[in-house]
This record gives structure tokens, C-alpha cells and sequence, in this order.
């Protein structure tokens, strides 16, 4: 398994470097002068190039690149242009409330969507299931940042029991966590529930239910064991999608977060700020699918014995034979 875990986190590095050199140059040939945006609009031309020279914006894109690379492999994610400060120093204060955000409305949908996808799979085509088809469609078209808007005009503005803005106490987490998983929680209860029919039909739980074997664990220990390894897919791709969601829940309940952080650099053309960002982002998301693989091992023995002596020594003899 050490094998294992050294060659997924091997594979990661292309990736990052892959989505390092896309933003970096996407940001160096966007429209706009970092500079001007810095210094403001009545900046005078020797203060700019005063400042280019200093953030080494006067050299080709290749060398700008080159030097990003030497300073981040060395821990150094550079001095944001605007607010002058470390962007380590400023990813530090702001990653936490982003992972609290992301990773708290992963597990609220899933706690959510496991029980109500076995559910609609045991009640399928009853007036439950086709109810719910059409809830499932409504929630999933309602945008974040409206509902946002209607959960704090709720609970904040017309009952007054929950604050609207900040993200410094558990009472802060409630809204942003329930407008992030809203619109989530319905298609993965939808996915489940095909997961979990896909797996009850076939031949070893019809096999299980001809020995009478109750169907609560029919259920629970053939069906849904052996439905995981979607599943777990299913929410390592997750990950990703609430990292990149956070943009707009941060934005609406003025969390000050990683999404919000990069939404203002991005405006300023603050390179280094973005690239850390980015990078931290795409890090996070390349640990939680590492994390969903390393379960597939617990959840399947056959994978788990590919990556031991024994199960290489099996795939020997029966090669030979």
C-alpha cells in the first residue's frame, strides 16, 4: 500500500504543474496592467516601472514563471502587489473557514443523501420516489447566492436567530453550510438511489434473498457494502465542486475565506495571490481524491490485494498458468 500511496502522490505533480503554468499564463496575457491597478490610475510612469522592476513584471513570461516556480518550491508564495503583505501569512488566516466551509457541507450533504438514496431505492416508483423526482429538480435549479439572499432575509432579518455575516462562531456556519449543500443533497440522493437499484438486482442479492436472509441486511451489508465504490468516487469529485462553490457563498455571507480572497485578486490582477490560491486549492482537492482511493482498498479486498505480495504472487501463477 506504500507503493500505492507513493505513486498517487507522485501523479499529483504533473497536475499541479499542468494547472500552475495554464494560470499563470492566462493571468500574464489577461487584459490589464497589475501596476496600474497597484499604484491606482494617477500612479506616474517611473513609479510603475518602479514597481514592475521590483515584482519582476519587466521580464519575459517564461522567466516571471520560472522564478514563481523557484520561490514556491522553496515555501515562498511571494507578496501579494496590493495589500503588500505575505500571501502565505494570508492564505493562513483564510484557508480554515474554507476548508470548514467545504468540508462541513460535504459531510452535511452526505449525511443527508446516503439515508434518502437507500430510502428512494427501497420505495421506487411509489408516489415517494416520483415526489421526490420533482423536488429533486426544484432545489437543484435554485442558484446559491439566491438562496443565500432568502436565508438571511429568513433567519436573520425576520426572526433574528442566526447571524447573516461572518463566519467566526458554529451559529456563523449554519447558513452558509445549508446554502452550500442545498442544491446538492437532491441530485446525490438521486445517484444513490440508482447506486443502490443497480446493485439489489443483481444475481448474489437475489441469491441472498432466496436464503431468507432479512432485507434490512440485504440492504445494508450486500447492496449498499458493495454500492461504495461509486459512491466514494461520487464524493471525492465533490470536493472539488465545493472548494470551487465556495466563491459565491464566501461572497454572499462575507465569509472571509480562500474563494473571497481570490475573488479581489483576481479583479486587481494579483498574480502571486492567485497563483497560491489556485495551488492551495488544487492541492486540497488532489488530497481528498487520494484520500476516496485510498478507501477503495478498505471498501474492495481485491484492490487491496493487488498492492500486497500476496496478491502479486496470486497474478503471477495465474499468468503462468
Amino acid at each position: 500500500m506504500i507503493k500505492y500511496i507513493l505513486k498517487r502522490i507522485v501523479q499529483v505533480i504533473p497536475v499541479l504543474l499542468g494547472v500552475s503554468i495554464i494560470v499563470f499564463l492566462m493571468l500574464s496575457l489577461s487584459p490589464g496592467d497589475p501596476a496600474r491597478l497597484a499604484l491606482g490610475m494617477n500612479a506616474k510612469p517611473e513609479q510603475i516601472e518602479a514597481f514592475n522592476h521590483e515584482n519582476g513584471l519587466d521580464q519575459p513570461v517564461l522567466v516571471q514563471y520560472v522564478n514563481y516556480m523557484k520561490g514556491l518550491v522553496t515555501g515562498n508564495l511571494g507578496v501579494s502587489y496590493t495589500t503588500k503583505q505575505s500571501v502565505a501569512k494570508m492564505i493562513a488566516v483564510r484557508l480554515p473557514a474554507t476548508c470548514i466551509l467545504a468540508f462541513g457541507s460535504l459531510v452535511l450533504t452526505y449525511l443527508i443523501a446516503i439515508p434518502l438514496g437507500i430510502l428512494l431505492a427501497v420505495k421506487q416508483n411509489t408516489f415517494f420516489d416520483d415526489a421526490f423526482r420533482v423536488v429533486a429538480l426544484i432545489v437543484s435549479s435554485i442558484p446559491a447566492f439566491w438562496l443565500g439572499l432568502l436565508l438571511m432575509l429568513l433567519f436573520s432579518v425576520k426572526l433574528g436567530i442566526l447571524p447573516s455575516n461572518g463566519f467566526d462562531t458554529p451559529l456563523h456556519w449554519i447558513l452558509p453550510l445549508l446554502c452550500s449543500c442545498f442544491g446538492t443533497w437532491a441530485g446525490s440522493s438521486r445517484y444513490i438511489r440508482a447506486m443502490v437499484l443497480d446493485t439489489i438486482r443483481q444475481d448474489y442479492v437475489r441469491t441472498a434473498r432466496a436464503k431468507g436472509t432479512p432485507e434490512r441486511q440485504v440492504l445494508f451489508r450486500h447492496a449498499f457494502k458493495n454500492a461504495l465504490l461509486p459512491l466514494i468516487t461520487s464524493i471525492g469529485f465533490s470536493i472539488g465542486n465545493f472548494f470551487g462553490g465556495s466563491i459565491v457563498i464566501e461572497q454572499v455571507f462575507g465569509i472571509n475565506g480562500m474563494g473571497r480572497m481570490m475573488l479581489s485578486a483576481l479583479r486587481e490582477k494579483d498574480i502571486p495571490t492567485v497563483m497560491a490560491g489556485v495551488i492551495i486549492t488544487a492541492i486540497m482537492i488532489a488530497l481528498g481524491n487520494l484520500v476516496a482511493d485510498l478507501l477503495y482498498s478498505v471498501v474492495d479486498p481485491r484492490i487491496r490485494a493487488v498492492y500486497t505480495s500476496g496478491g502479486k504472487k496470486l497474478k503471477k501463477k495465474e499468468a503462468a498458468a
